[in-house]
């Protein structure tokens, strides 16, 4: 094919591959192919899509003749296509000189993308776009071909050892000088200063691109990357972008808006604001969405983490770093770290209280602890003893505050919601805890608070110079003067440039979070008590099971049935590793916080007397009043969490109560029918007999009465008091429609049938056998009293 063939065709190729922007076309939906269930079409999209690939070789030579290719701007994130829609360029050099307005008769923004950024911009936002696709068959997110690409594009792209491999074309995409763009009919305004890019640092005063090469190969590296960001981490809503502002760009964008309402009487305004309301778009990232950004992060912890170390001449240093080592030194502070922050933000606010979660917390621990990702791996001591953090790590720290401390109230505040019974919330909180506890991490983000509340000694117009530069797409390599060196005033400008000026710190080693982690502890007791009782209440299950159990051969007092969780169906062994996560997790935070084992021995305490002297759960907490027991909402919170349950029971008249799944409804009716017409018809005879004070009188109460029916009721807390209802002396023959009952006589008729003894004969022995089985439980039963209530 001619270069102008390939030209026409590439969009088509590119949206075959990855799918189109709406999500109509699913095309290869890399996200679902796996070597294990298509080993054919596996590896020939890997090697077609490979860095060194076909694919890639045609975007390379596409790009050697400076072609473009129209990416619409409605599918961008909805901040950013609502900024651009506002006529308001956003500070990302990604979108500079790309933003091209319709012809006559066309529709939408669009942005004029080179072959290589149109073919990344699809790859990564296909991870958005294709999230609803059907899924025919269980995939395992980290093994797809989507998966391993970003991994391979990462590797390639962002190198930690070596460089970039050139491209096989001469004249790449460095050397491509940016597109002339349309005359808007409305001049964009700029987010706060021009910053240039680390690409455009290095060859701005070269003569030609192709004399550095290195220039290129940065230039890739941080396309790839500047996309895989917008794309993935900048789903947020509108009023958090613009929050990310600083006041000069507001400002600007102010004075826009008066402008455009002063010269068209308030219609393109009123516009403006719908379509500044018209983004903020709910997003939902998936778990394979975080799995992939945390691929990301773990890879630009190892690439950040490859920098060579610095001469100690500083004139060397600015001689002899490439771009690469410089791209290396800020790719996280400048291009990761706020957005990475706010994406945390979200899903610790929207992500569901279930066991979804451990993705988002997987990334976040990762991001946390970049010297898991360091080049120097420590030696392995016998004992696996936790690492304790190097102080070289306390500038990092410093300068991410707050994903260490406001972050971690986010998580208090989401553990303290969920159930920790189970097996999978256990391990969440263990593993925040085991990560916080590693030795010299609490003491650095000690010091990095005390910093930070450290008094301002700085100049005041330096101090509100900084604040106000944002980092979200401003290059570190600005021309601000280099004495402000101070590490309280890094902290004070890290915290203010991610939450604003206004911003109210709160200590994470303060008062108000230390009473959170004590009722988090708390909880653990709890939780620990609760999986020890369900443990308790399984063996106990599976000991009473037996050979009729397929018949719910269980007693009428079986009401209140137990209100267990999912370590019913797990097992002994999920129980066992639930207990001793909450166990150690319980150990970190009193490492991590310092608590008082006095205070820990007293709750312990008062979660071991939650069970009372027959071993049985207490009641939830309630109140005393007028009306009887009222709920309080720690007794609440017992019933929501299964820690505590009221035992259930019918109260109602015995012969009137529901017809049970092991009772024969036609037999039960009749015979209700039956003991209904005997009771109206010797009513009077029974109450004489039950009477009497002699042995018949006892005898009578004790087959007329029921001498358990006061000690059996519990009434509901809802009404303190309640009238005894007392039906009297009366016959009762429901138990007969027990199939039970049936199939026991059934029995005894076939076992007296082998000693040739008739139905009548063996009716006769069982009558026999009854009456003198009451006649010695009469004998027993005479200090009850059951006819005195």
């Amino acid at each position: 094919f001619s270069l102008k063939e390939l030209h026409g065709i590439f969009p088509w190729l590119v949206e075959s591959i990855f799918g189109s922007l709406d999500g109509i076309i699913v095309g290869w939906n890399l996200r679902c192919l796996q070597g294990k269930t298509n080993p054919t079409e596996y590896p020939v999209a890997l090697d077609f899509l490979d860095p060194s690939g076909p694919m890639m070789k045609l975007v390379y030579k596409l790009q050697a003749e400076e072609y473009r290719y129209d990416f619409p701007v409605s599918y961008l994130p909805g901040p950013v296509k609502a900024s651009i829609q506002e006529q308001v360029l956003p500070e990302c050099s990604l979108y500079h000189n790309k933003v091209q307005f319709p012809s006559a008769g066309g529709l939408g923004l669009n942005l004029a993308l080179n072959p290589f950024e149109y073919y990344m911009f699809y790859f990564a936002i296909s991870l958005i776009t294709q999230k609803n696709s059907a899924v025919t068959h269980h995939v395992s997110p980290s093994n797809s071909a989507y998966f391993i690409l970003v991994d391979t594009y990462l590797k390639c792209f962002l190198p930690t050892e070596g460089s970039v491999l050139p491209p096989p074309y001469s004249n790449p995409g460095g050397a491509i000088p940016s597109p002339t763009p349309r005359s808007p009919p409305v001049p964009f305004t700029s987010y706060g200063m021009h910053h240039t890019s680390l690409l455009k640092r290095h060859i701005a005063h070269q003569p030609s691109v192709n004399a550095d090469p290195a220039s290129q190969e940065i230039w890739r590296s941080e396309t790839l990357l500047q996309i895989f960001v917008e794309m993935w981490l900048h789903h947020y809503s509108l009023e958090m972008y613009q929050k990310m502002q600083s006041p000069h760009v507001k400002l600007e964008v102010l004075h826009y808006r008066l402008s455009i309402s002063s010269k068209h009487h308030g219609s393109p305004a009123q516009s403006s604001y719908q379509a500044l309301h018209a983004y903020q778009e709910s997003f939902k990232p998936t778990e394979e969405h975080v799995l992939v950004v945390r691929l990301l992060v773990k890879h630009l912890h190892a690439f950040s983490n490859s920098l060579k170390p610095e001469p100690l001449s500083p004139s060397a240093h600015s001689h002899t770093a490439s771009p690469l080592e410089e791209f290396k030194r800020v790719v996280i502070p400048r291009f990761v770290q706020e957005k990475l922050y706010i994406f945390l933000q979200h899903c610790f606010g929207h992500w569901p209280l279930d066991a979804s979660f451990r993705a988002v917390l997987e990334m976040w621990l990762s991001y946390l602890q970049p010297w898991r990702y360091a080049p120097e791996k420590p030696p392995q001591s016998a004992e696996s003893l936790p690492r304790s953090v190097a102080e070289k790590w306390a500038a990092f720290i410093q300068e991410n505050l707050l994903m260490y401390t406001k972050l971690f109230v986010g998580f208090l505040n989401r553990a303290l919601r969920t159930d920790l019974v189970s097996p999978k919330n256990a391990l969440m909180v263990f593993r925040v805890a085991k990560v916080f506890a590693q030795p010299n991490l609490a003491e650095m983000i000690l010091k990095g608070e005390q910093l930070f509340l450290e008094p301002e000694l700085v100049i005041p117009h330096r101090q509100h110079r900084l604040f106000m530069t944002s980092t979200l797409g401003g290059s570190f390599f600005s021309s601000w003067p280099p004495t402000i060196t101070d590490a309280s005033f890094k902290v004070k400008s890290h915290v203010y440039s991610l939450e604003g000026q206004d911003f109210q710190y709160k200590q994470m080693f303060g008062t108000e979070v230390r009473n959170l982690v004590l009722k988090l502890a708390q909880l653990i007791c709890q939780a620990q008590q609760t999986a020890k009782s369900i443990s308790d209440h399984s063996a106990e299950t599976t000991a009473s099971q037996s050979f009729f159990s397929w018949f719910r051969f269980t007693p009428v007092e079986m009401n209140g049935s137990y209100t267990g969780n999912d370590l019913d169906e797990i097992g002994q062994d999920s129980i066992k590793k639930t207990d001793e996560y909450l166990e150690k997790a319980l150990e970190y935070l009193c490492q991590i916080f310092k608590l008082n084992e006095a205070q820990l021995t007293q709750m312990m305490m008062k979660c071991g007397t939650a069970q009372d002297e027959n071993g049985k759960k207490q009641l939830p907490d309630c109140i005393e009043s007028e009306d009887g027991l009222i709920l309080t909402p720690l007794g609440r919170y017992q019933i929501i969490n299964g820690l505590r349950r009221f035992e259930v029971q019918y109260q109602g008249d015995t012969e009137l109560q529901p017809i049970r799944s092991y009772e024969n409804a036609t037999l039960v009716r009749l015979l209700f029918r039956f003991s209904s017409a005997l009771n109206e018809r010797f009513a009077d005879q029974m109450d004489a007999l039950c009477s009497r004070e002699d042995f018949v009188g006892r005898l009578c109460r004790y087959h007329l009465t029921n001498p358990h029916l006061v000690q059996k009721i519990r009434y509901s807390p809802v009404v303190k008091d309640r009238t005894n209802q007392n039906w009297g002396p009366r016959i009762s023959l429901r138990f007969l429609a027990s199939y039970r009952t049936l199939i026991s006589l059934l029995m005894i008729y076939f076992i007296a049938s082998w000693f040739y003894l008739g139905p009548i004969g063996c009716t006769f022995v069982i009558l026999i056998g009854y009456f003198l089985y009451a006649v010695i439980m009469t004998f027993f039963s005479e200090g009850w009293k059951p006819h005195e209530h």
